[in-house]
């Protein structure tokens, strides 16, 4: 059974609720990634905050990236995936929720983040086409 500890990024980070989008992108470039989950101060998941969320919903809205935290971006309730659920559950849960990256979650610890760029490395070419025609389909995600 391949699981979504096997398909994974090791090394996901996050980012703070008060911390804000400038330190974000910041750390973003540094980790060369384009989501960080969001954390409250016990290390929760409250959301997942993107490089498009930055430059959308802040800089193309006139607002200052120093001056808006990443916890007023946070949005609707976050998912996740436990590090040791098959890999179909990761797929179910990515269309169910039409999402493209996945925080990995084990003993109620960040551990991980699936993306389509694992997708990619660790599915056949039916499994894939089948994930994108769901998530990409009537697109909501983020």
């Amino acid at each position: 059974m391949t699981t979504a500890g096997d398909i994974m990024h090791r090394g996901a980070q996050w980012i703070p609720v008060h911390e804000t989008l400038d330190r974000a992108a910041q750390l973003m470039r540094e980790l060369n990634v384009g989501a960080l989950p969001i954390s409250d101060e016990n290390e929760r998941l409250c959301g997942i905050l993107t490089d498009r969320d930055i430059v959308v919903g802040c800089v193309a809205m006139g607002h200052d990236p120093s001056k808006i935290t990443a916890g007023e971006m946070a949005q609707g309730t976050p998912r996740w995936i436990d590090a040791g659920a098959d890999v179909s559950e990761v797929l179910q849960e990515m269309e169910d929720h039409q999402i493209r990256r996945l925080p990995v979650i084990e003993n109620k610890r960040l551990v991980g983040m699936i993306s389509e760029a694992d997708l990619a490395q660790h599915l056949t070419e039916d499994q894939i086409a089948s994930w994108v025609e769901r998530v990409y389909s009537v697109s909501t995600a983020r």
